[in-house]
């Protein structure tokens, strides 16, 4: 099974567009209660539907691998994105830098490169 498919709750559907749009997004379906986005780079999407009202976090984090990380967060700051973390090396290591998007829903930001697959603590087959 390959995973292709988010899907994040939006109560101003419209703010949302507009926001993944701006980080740089194709937008493949737009309906007032529905959008889907195709991944900058491969062919994963995600979406945002209609909700009433986003009840607190709910704890998801979607994550964006992104080549050049610190290029892309300075670029994404440049265009008026503000962050709630700034890139970072994390213990993991990957590098991340995180945002919240007009729902607040939680996006990060990260460069994981060979240790995202391939971390020293995998587990053995």
């Amino acid at each position: 099974m390959e995973l292709n498919q988010v899907t994040l709750p939006a109560v101003d559907v419209a703010a949302s567009v507009a926001f993944y749009r701006k980080m740089g997004f194709e937008l493949i379906v737009d309906a007032p209660h529905y959008a889907r986005f195709k991944a900058t780079v491969g062919d994963a999407t995600f979406s945002v539907h209609q909700v009433d009202t986003v009840t607190g976090l709910s704890g998801v984090v979607v994550y964006f691998e992104c080549a050049a990380l610190d290029k892309q967060v300075a670029a994404l700051q440049a265009n008026g994105f503000q962050f709630t973390q700034q890139p970072r090396d994390e213990r993991w290591l990957w590098r991340e830098a995180r945002l919240l998007d007009p729902a607040g829903n939680v996006i990060c930001l990260y460069h994981g490169g060979e240790n995202r697959l391939n971390p020293p603590w995998r587990v053995k087959a």
